[in-house]
């Protein structure tokens, strides 16, 4: 009898559900909406960092440049008068706008090739043709990526002083007058140029160093044992295979350089006779300089539909080619 009682109370444990939790709490996920609100919680600080010092200056500087506002409006900013688009109409009538838009387009159009050019040449040289030190290489070209625009400024005016410089001393060696190449209306914008794709390659290349480790070596092999040359190699398997990251690397550089500020800040200071004043830098000084902060204003939303424009009509030309 005692056998069959135990044996039943065995079965009735064995097949009975686990018992719940003290509460009935244990073990169940947190509902949506508690999911929903530490989210919220979470993010809570960068959406206030945000709001504050991003979306806020967006929208006050969208308001302000359909004002005059200036210097006066800066302590009682409701007291400036809505002028509609005359800012905007202003722009496109005042010379210097107009020069500084010329000056960034050149700026662009012969820097951003250069850059990618000789960024993608270094990245296919340092992960093909290099074998000892490619890290030392690497670290070299990308370290003016990470160096301040003051070093680089003060080595640069270093090599293109014209008297003590060191591109004169090369020019003295050989019975040659070194030219003032930032006191030179025609020489002042390339030299710019030239500092700026040095200052950036390494930003291009290590973007290109990283496509070109994506690609399969089985492509570059069956292409060898086919016969292609290195050249047909390049144009017809490297190139075609880094698109995605060419598209990548011209969107951002342009947009970079269509920025360009620092260097004609630091180096020139727009001069000689505005040669070197870009979008950037006549904004800066419309803003800061001589306080009309709604013309200013107005100065930046046109370079922002600008780069919006060549922005995406560089992802339409490079993605279609991508398919």
């Amino acid at each position: 009898m005692s056998t069959t009682t135990e044996k039943a109370r065995g079965s009735r444990k064995a097949g009975a559900a686990p018992s719940p939790a003290p509460g009935g709490s244990r073990g169940r996920k947190p509902s949506m909406g508690v999911q929903n609100a530490a989210g919220w919680l979470f993010s809570t600080p960068f959406l206030v960092l945000f709001t504050v010092f991003m979306a806020f200056p967006i929208l006050a500087t969208l308001v302000m440049s359909f004002t005059d506002f200036g210097l006066r409006n800066v302590t009682r900013p409701w007291e400036a008068e809505f002028i509609g688009f005359e800012n905007y109409v202003n722009l496109f009538g005042d010379e210097k706008f107009l020069k500084s838009l010329f000056n960034t387009g050149y700026f662009v159009v012969v820097g951003v090739p250069l850059t990618i050019g000789i960024g993608l040449v270094v990245a296919v040289l340092l992960n093909n043709g290099i074998d000892r030190a490619r890290t030392f290489f690497r670290v070299g070209f990308y370290a003016p990526v990470v160096t301040t625009i003051v070093a680089v400024a003060v080595v640069w005016r270093f090599v293109l002083d014209p008297s003590d410089g060191l591109i004169a001393g090369l020019f003295s060696e050989v019975g040659w007058t070194a030219p003032d190449f930032l006191g030179s209306e025609t020489l002042a914008m390339p030299s710019l140029i030239v500092m700026a794709v040095w200052r950036n390659v390494g930003t291009v290349m290590v973007l290109f160093i990283a496509g070109l480790q994506a690609i399969p070596t089985e492509v570059r092999e069956a292409a060898k044992l086919d016969g292609a040359s290195v050249w047909q190699e390049f144009r017809g398997i490297t190139v075609p295979l880094l698109r995605p990251t060419l598209l990548y690397a011209t969107v951002i550089t342009t947009i970079g350089y269509l920025n360009v500020f620092e260097e004609p800040f630091v180096m020139t200071q727009g001069g000689p006779s505005d040669s070197t004043l870009t979008v950037s830098l006549n904004m800066y000084r419309e803003g800061f300089n001589f306080f009309h902060m709604g013309y200013a204003s107005a100065m930046a939303y046109v370079l922002f539909v600008v780069i919006m424009g060549i922005t995406v009509l560089q992802l339409r030309l490079l993605k279609d080619n991508t398919k």
